[in-house]
């Protein structure tokens, strides 16, 4: 890629010619060579506010640089977005297909390198390799039994919030949502006894980049290495056994890297996903009053934090087949370009009211789309839901812990992090985790009042008259002392009727109940 396009001279240039610099002293951001938008050091300390400036620049796809000043496209606009992943003509996963790393001008040690490096699995796979790949890991998918699932998060829930509910506080984002996909996923690959603290610890630390990352990833590579070689001895009903069964007879190599992006790709998502909800009903009044009211179901605040904190804000990358044009830029082959679901979900076009509530309105980018849309979204929104879902059942009167200007996050061009939920609440006792979430006992069943017997808790008003035929010139009122006489039993109805059963819950309820696995 090369955004510097020489100008003739005398030519005439406009607002999106990328050979124009900006202007001498321009405080908003630092550039790089040619103009260019940097997307790390000083000026993108804001990744969003920075992509606002571009748009209004260059439009829905501006040129920026990444680490090293390496060029690179960022897409901007709703349509653009859908128009790259949807394109397999066009555009490619393929990395090797990078100009800029086909050029050697890409260090082995760069910041991105775990983003860039190309791999056998398929997500970076095309063609008939895609097929075979991605067939083989959604056929397993499809084995899952979504009512299990939805149990095992119910069940994985109460156990992490017995963990603190009798605290009167906790970090909601070290205490739960680091915690929940971890144990949710381990349960779906098929390794639960690998669940624990260092797992979720490893995972962490190998998506961060500290200097202990390596052997993290080691760690988390190395139980999934055991699983391979344990299912492939010994299938069961889970995700690897399915994956290692499939027609497409993948490798051992093959069947690790898949568990591996499936494990790492699933919780870091659902981790952001987690803390995004949750930050959402405990600061924006709006969707703690609905949900309290019933108006909105977590479910619907889940897509709305889809759409304005997608898990991941970019994805590294796409790249060019051909020349070609998109969203007015000229595109040449080789380019690569950031699949941008952050700025993408809100695109003025699409969204010219943020405030404005989506409705459950599943049409934002976060999972994807095209031939390399997120497989998994529905276990990540059963995460979401039902996990959300019984902890506000646990903890009603759950109230955020500090100003909400003094949480903060950890960003990078990838993702936005919430590093720390701290909540309070008044201490609860724990719960039988197999039993159906609540925060108070259930009221006992109230007896029939017997129909002789006249209420306590207010005197009788005086009866009124009983209506009479019109020619009667005055209605007669009977004596309000005067009890009505008890019916007299006849030989086929017994004299005392029997208590009349317990309500059933009506059928909504119960079909939600079915649902969340109770």
């Amino acid at each position: 890629m090369t955004p510097e396009h020489p100008t003739p001279t005398g030519a005439p240039t406009g607002p999106n010619d990328l050979a124009l610099s900006p202007p001498p002293g321009c405080p908003a951001h630092v550039r790089g060579p040619g103009g260019l938008a940097r997307l790390y050091g000083p000026g993108a300390e804001d990744l969003n506010e920075l992509y606002e400036r571009l748009r209004e620049e260059h439009g829905p796809v501006a040129p920026v640089l990444i680490h090293d000043d390496l060029p690179m496209w960022m897409v901007l606009g709703h349509a653009e977005n859908l128009r790259m992943v949807r394109t397999p003509s066009q555009f490619t996963k393929d990395t090797r297909t990078w100009s800029q790393l086909v050029d050697g001008k890409v260090r082995p040690d760069h910041p991105l390198m775990p983003h860039i490096a190309w791999q056998p699995i398929c997500a970076h796979a095309e063609g008939d390799e895609h097929k075979r790949l991605r067939g083989a890991v959604t056929a397993a998918l499809a084995t899952i039994d979504d009512r299990s699932v939805r149990r095992h998060i119910n069940r994985s829930s109460q156990r992490l919030v017995n963990r603190f509910c009798e605290k009167g506080g906790a970090d909601l984002v070290g205490d739960f949502a680091e915690h929940l996909p971890m144990a949710v996923m381990c349960h779906v690959l098929g390794m639960p006894d690998e669940y624990n603290d260092t797992m979720v610890h490893a995972a962490r630390d190998a998506l961060k980049g500290t200097e202990t990352a390596v052997a993290s990833h080691e760690y988390v590579v190395g139980a999934l290495a055991r699983l391979t070689a344990r299912r492939r001895a010994e299938p069961e009903d889970d995700f690897t056994s399915h994956l290692i069964g499939h027609p497409a007879a993948l490798t051992d190599d093959e069947i690790r890297e898949h568990l591996r992006l499936v494990l790492f790709a699933a919780y870091e998502a659902t981790v952001n996903l987690l803390a995004n909800v949750l930050r959402m009903v405990l600061t924006d009044p709006r969707f703690l009053a609905q949900l309290n009211g019933g108006q909105m179901t977590v479910a619907e605040a889940v897509e709305q934090s889809l759409w304005d904190e997608p898990p991941f804000s970019t994805i590294f990358g796409y790249f060019a087949k051909q020349d070609t044009e998109l969203g007015g830029q000229h595109i040449r082959r080789g380019d690569g370009l950031f699949f941008a679901p952050a700025p993408g979900n809100v695109d003025p076009r699409v969204r010219p009211d943020l405030s404005a509530h989506m409705q459950g309105n599943r049409s934002h980018l976060a999972f994807g789309s095209g031939p390399h849309e997120c497989p998994g979204q529905d276990i990540g929104r059963a995460i979401a839901d039902v996990g959300v879902d019984a902890l506000l059942m646990r903890l009603p009167d759950i109230q955020l812990d500090c100003d909400e200007d003094e949480l903060r996050w950890t960003t990078s061009i990838a993702s936005r992090h919430l590093v720390e939920l701290p909540v309070r609440f008044e201490p609860k006792p724990q719960q039988d985790v197999k039993h159906k979430p609540s925060h108070a006992p259930v009221p006992p069943q109230r007896t029939v009042r017997p129909v002789s017997t006249a209420p306590q808790a207010a005197p009788a008003p005086t009866p009124a008259p009983e209506p009479t035929p019109a020619p009667a010139p005055v209605p007669v009122a009977e004596p309000a002392a005067a009890p009505r006489p008890a019916p007299a039993a006849s030989p086929v109805q017994p004299a005392t009727q029997p208590a009349a059963p317990a309500r059933r819950p009506n059928a909504w309820r119960r079909f939600l109940a079915w649902w969340r696995g109770y």
